[in-house]
């Protein structure tokens, strides 16, 4: 039966429509024209007293378009850090058979002499210096009276009866009963550089790893 103003034989059977693309083609690999041609034809096949919402096909593939965006952007990112690594990993190779003055409280020593020093976050009215062997023995104490906050102090190991090796210097200082915080950086001696697990390059001595960013210095 016509109804009045539509004729009847606009309509067509399921089976007379194209097919534009596979049944599991990726939406997220379509071009702009291949999206163009799914969407004008599913508009020109469609029973226009039956017409479907094209706004979930819209969506859906809008959706995949921005994974697909992100995925390459995630892609691009991890490309970008892991040649970063690589350029840090090379630029630490250059430490190799130097020594690096660090944040930390083994410094190296070598006929006798080696060189350390600290800085308080405070003003302290006692530091004690102690430096220990790698056998917990102490091989040297110092003292200090009335220093300032945010102030560079050396250190000087001075005692040719010492073998060559790493020591130990722990700096504790208080400001009346009050125990005050205290950086110390030390001299190390680079044997090689490596990146771990966790993506971060190291220089390694013979008796820790450093990470690049508690390097303060090269040589000493």
């Amino acid at each position: 039966m016509a109804i009045d103003g539509i004729n009847e034989n606009i309509f067509y059977s399921s089976d007379q429509e194209p097919k534009v693309v596979d049944a599991n083609y990726d939406n997220s690999q379509m071009s702009q024209s291949d999206f163009l041609k799914v969407l004008l034809t599913d508009l020109q096949w469609q029973d226009p007293l039956q017409a479907e919402d094209i706004s979930d096909f819209i969506n859906n593939t809008v959706k995949l378009r921005e994974m697909e965006v992100l995925d390459k952007f995630e892609t691009s990112v991890d490309s970008f850090v892991s040649s970063i690594q690589s350029q840090t990993l090379f630029y630490a190779s250059s430490f190799i058979g130097k020594t690096v003055e660090y944040e930390g409280n083994q410094t190296y020593v070598k006929d006798g002499k080696g060189y350390a020093s600290f800085v308080l976050s405070q003003p302290a009215d006692l530091v004690k210096v102690t430096v220990y062997d790698s056998s917990g023995n102490v091989v040297e104490e110092k003292t200090f009276n009335n220093l300032q906050a945010e102030q560079e102090y050396p250190i000087e190991i001075d005692n040719p009866a010492l073998p060559d090796g790493y020591y130990t210097v722990d700096v504790e200082a208080y400001n009346g009963n009050d125990k005050v915080d205290v950086t110390v950086n030390s001299y190390a001696y680079v044997k090689e550089v490596k990146k771990e697990d966790d993506g971060k390059v190291y220089v390694i001595t013979d008796v820790s790893s450093i990470p690049l960013d508690k390097i303060v210095g090269v040589g000493g």
